[in-house]
């Protein structure tokens, strides 16, 4: 199961279990779902949209049959300024693959090592995102859609680099 132990939620929870929801749902792909920890009404509606499409009981709560059915919630790490590793190393190969004609800024290396030209990078890379330029990729920059069918940077760079939460 990729999201195992999770409380049963429904409108009006908030916090990491609704971040995962989040997540999940927009992995179906649901690309315009922001994470924000608040399960609204608006939120709901796409949990009982899920629901419906995947055989559930559509009643917008949360339950271990819905987390069941979700892709994986987990988020994917944060990274910025003396991160490294093979996350990095393919956020840099994304970043250096895709700037020609696009956000034309490379990380100039592809070496697993987060520094000032990968933070240049990244940051020309959420301004043409339209996410907040801050050199640091989160939830929203790794939401950002690539304007392909149903890819996201998080997709992009690979979903196996989730963490645990």
């Amino acid at each position: 199961m990729a999201n195992p132990n999770q409380p049963t939620i429904s409108v009006g929870a908030q916090g990491d279990a609704v971040k995962r929801l989040q997540r999940g749902l927009r992995r179906t792909p649901d690309l315009g779902l922001k994470v924000d920890g608040n399960f609204t009404p608006q939120l709901e509606a796409k949990v009982k949209s899920f629901q419906s499409d995947n055989g559930l009981t559509a009643d917008g709560v949360v339950g271990p049959q819905t987390w069941g059915a979700l892709p994986d919630g987990r988020p994917m790490p944060v990274l910025q300024e003396g991160a490294n590793g093979p996350v990095v190393k393919s956020l840099q190969q994304f970043l250096t693959n895709g700037a020609q004609g696009e956000w034309n800024v490379t990380p100039q290396g592809i070496d697993g090592d987060f520094g000032p030209k990968t933070k240049a990078s990244v940051k020309a890379f959420q301004t043409w995102g339209g996410v907040a330029s801050d050199g640091i990729v989160g939830d929203q920059t790794w939401a950002v859609s690539l304007h392909a069918a149903s890819s996201t940077l998080e997709t992009a760079v690979g979903l196996q680099y989730a963490v645990g939460q």
